[in-house]
This record gives structure tokens, C-alpha cells and sequence, in this order.
């Protein structure tokens, strides 16, 4: 695989869509789909809980018949891949962050199954079966980092990422550019802990990051802000809202909203016109995929010069004339 996102791609509309979709479509169907969910990890997962919920809700509303796997290893992922489309899945939905190759592979083998997988790269021309997605959620992550900018006292912000991929390093990048709107001179102290899981391992650098002068921590993983609620600073969530647990914390969070790309996905198989087609555009906060959480009990604590300058670009970027670029290497301390 060589292809890889670029803004290029995601942020020409719907046009760009119908342009990358390849191949033929599957069989239009009736009622139901039924859709399978296979995670790396645990359903809680930030990440992995917003497609999970996604599905919950379109099951309750008799749009699916929905059943999934947690904690499925790498190794084991093309077997279970297999399991669901040999068992009569419609659309498997997932994350192949660590087996690009394979999933196509098992995907290759089962032409009549749509496959809607969470991805770095592209879709391939030779599978029509085969889409993918991602969280670009830059947007809401640069209006959170003005926030971040404006609350912290000595410009010293901590951020602990799983891994450095461009799924994490774009919301990073975007976040730094949102707190740069408001300290300019802002430094950041930048780690990864090389797991998606790992709650405590994220708190220890977090701590770390606190003795080395941080007083705000960006929370791209579980344990960052039960370092800065210990500590007593604030933090800024990443992917769902986690204030109702940490409301003296966490000051606001850049959300996901997987529904409005399981939706397109649906329709399609439904219709029988489900192709290779890029849904990333889909995270985006002109689609409704991605929005800054409610500012809660920070309601009145946050500067109005911040608040002023989120209305502002938030309006800017929902009608197209301000775009948050869209950075995808890893990101450094400074």
C-alpha cells in the first residue's frame, strides 16, 4: 500500500466521493442489514466506542441487526474478518490501522460483502467491496485548542497520543494551531505511549509532563485527565465528551460523530450501491461528523475573547471559508 490521505482528497466534497468510488455494487436489499463490528479493543475505547455506539443507536432504530467482537488481536483479525462474512454479513465494519494488507485480502475474497474499515490509506481501484474511513475531527480539535490557549497560565501544555499515525497527529497538529490562535508563544510537551489501552501508563507520562510544568493537558488517551484531576489542572478531551466525570477537569473536548458516515454506508448497501469510496469527508464538522462539546461547568470560565474567535471560526469553517489544515506528521515538543 502506498496511498495516503491528504487534504487533497477529503476536502473537495462530495464530488471527491463519486470520484473515488471503483468497482461494482452489491445487491440492493430490503429490511435489516446486518452489520458486525470487529475492535482491537475494548468497546469503551474512545475511539472504537463512537462507531459502536453509531451502530447501537441504528439497530435501535430497526436499521440493522448488529453484533461485534472487542480485543480481537492483529493476528486474529483476518480470521474473524472471515467468520462474520462467511456467517452472512451485509457490512463489517472495524479498524485495520495494523493490518492494511490482510483485511484487503480477506475483503478480496468475499466480493458480495461490503467491508467499511477505519484506515490510513486509500481505497484500492481492484475492490469495490472495500471503503474506508477516518476521524478527521481537525476541525473541532483546532476549536479546542483555542480554549487550551486561553485557560492555561504559564503556556506550558502537555499531550499524550497513542501513536504517532496521522489519525493521531492531525488532531495533535490542529489542536497546537488552535492554541497558537491564543499563545502564540505556547510550548508543548509531546509523547506517545505506543498503546491504544492503557489508562495508566497514559496518567505516568501525563504526571510527568505536570512535574515538568504543564498546567494543561491535551487527553488524546484514557488516564490523561485522571493525571490533571490528581494534579489539579485542566485538560481538554479527545474523540467523546468525558466532563460529566471529570467536571472540574476537563474544560472541553473535540467530538466524533460516527453517525453520519454509518448512515451513508447503510443507505448505499441498501440501495445495492455500496463501492471503494473514501468516507473520511464524513468525520468533518461541515457533515455534522465532528463538533466541540458543550462547555458545561466551565460555562462563564472560559475568556470571551476565546469564545468570540471559536463563533467565529466555527461559523467560518462550516461554510467553507476557513479550513484547518490537515497535518499528518508527528508532531514535536517546542
Amino acid at each position: 500500500m502506498t496511498f495516503r490521505p491528504t487534504r487533497r482528497h477529503i476536502l473537495a466534497g462530495g464530488a471527491a466521493l463519486s470520484a473515488l468510488a471503483f468497482g461494482l455494487p452489491l445487491r440492493a436489499q430490503s429490511g435489516p442489514i446486518r452489520v458486525a463490528g470487529i475492535y482491537t479493543v475494548p468497546v469503551e475505547q474512545q475511539w472504537v466506542s463512537r462507531i459502536h455506539l453509531a451502530a447501537l443507536a441504528a439497530q435501535e432504530a430497526g436499521e440493522i441487526e448488529y453484533s461485534y467482537s472487542e480485543n480481537v488481536s492483529n493476528t486474529d483479525y483476518p480470521r474473524v474478518m472471515r467468520e462474520y462474512a462467511e456467517g452472512g454479513a451485509d457490512l463489517i465494519l472495524g479498524e485495520i490501522f495494523g493490518v492494511e494488507q490482510e483485511a484487503r485480502e480477506v475483503a478480496a475474497d468475499y466480493p458480495d460483502t461490503a467491508f467499511l474499515m477505519g484506515s490510513s490509506f486509500l481505497p484500492d481501484g481492484s475492490l469495490g467491496n472495500f471503503g474506508v474511513f477516518d476521524n478527521y475531527i481537525q476541525d473541532a480539535s483546532y476549536l479546542s485548542g483555542i480554549v487550551a490557549g486561553a485557560m492555561t497560565e504559564s503556556g506550558n501544555i502537555g499531550m499524550v497520543g497513542g501513536f504517532p499515525i496521522p489519525e493521531v497527529n492531525r488532531l495533535m497538529h490542529a489542536f497546537m494551531a488552535g492554541v497558537r490562535e491564543m499563545r502564540p508563544d505556547a510550548t508543548f510537551q509531546v509523547s506517545f505511549i505506543g498503546s491504544w489501552f492503557d489508562p495508566p501508563r497514559a496518567k505516568e507520562t501525563a504526571i510527568a509532563m505536570i512535574d515538568n510544568g504543564a498546567d494543561i493537558l491535551y487527553a488524546e488517551r484514557f488516564g490523561v485527565s485522571d493525571a490533571a484531576a490528581e494534579r489539579g489542572i485542566l485538560a481538554i478531551g479527545n474523540v467523546i465528551d468525558t466532563q460529566a466525570d471529570y467536571p472540574d477537569t476537563v474544560v472541553a473536548s473535540a467530538l466524533w460523530h460516527f453517525e453520519p458516515t454509518l448512515a451513508a454506508a447503510i443507505e448505499k448497501v441498501k440501495a445495492g450501491s455500496f463501492t471503494s469510496e473514501n468516507y473520511g469527508i464524513y468525520s468533518m464538522m461541515q457533515y455534522g461528523g465532528a463538533t466541540l462539546a458543550p462547555f458545561g461547568s466551565f460555562e462563564g470560565r472560559i475568556p470571551q475573547a476565546a469564545l468570540d474567535l471559536i463563533a467565529e471560526r466555527e461559523a467560518a469553517i462550516r461554510d467553507g471559508s476557513f479550513v484547518v489544515e490537515v497535518n499528518d506528521s508527528e508532531p514535536t515538543a517546542g
